[in-house]
């Protein structure tokens, strides 16, 4: 049962999966920016952030490049600071700065530990990828085992 549960583990379709999974929430929110330009522009004034059309296409921008990389397995680490980045700032932003009222505040709080949980699963798979990486290099140096 160990032997099993650890190659899985191993596989490189699970981290292939795990990528895909952590990336999709950040590919699908930069794609909607895109596809519905107008509605996701109207967003930016409310929180004090102008011009609206060139934070938008940054916001979507940063979001598809920062899935792309963490999906491809390639500078995974810049697309995942990227994103950390961008989740700190609209935390800082949008969270802080504009305190909601009474009734929006228990759903900004959440929308807040969204974020930093996002923030937690961007880092792991950031770790994740490095060691990953050392782990192959290892191989191949010491043992002669090339990259599958």
């Amino acid at each position: 049962m160990r032997t099993r549960i650890g190659s899985v583990l191993d596989s490189r379709w699970l981290w292939i999966t795990a990528r895909v999974l952590v990336a999709i929430v950040f590919l699908s929110s930069g794609l909607a920016k895109l596809i519905g330009l107008p509605g996701s522009q109207g967003q930016m004034p409310s929180g004090g952030l102008q011009p609206a059309w060139l934070l938008n296409i940054s916001t979507a921008t940063i979001l598809i490049g920062g899935a792309v990389l963490i999906i491809l397995d390639k500078a995974l680490w810049l697309g995942a600071a990227a994103l950390v980045a961008l989740l700190l700032l609209t935390r800082l932003i949008v969270h802080c700065l504009q305190a909601p009222e009474a009734p929006q505040a228990a759903q900004a709080m959440y929308w807040g530990l969204e974020h930093i949980s996002l923030i937690g699963g961007l880092l792991a798979t950031a770790i994740a990828s490095r060691y990953r990486r050392r782990l192959h290099m290892a191989l191949e140096l010491y043992c002669g085992v090339s990259k599958r």
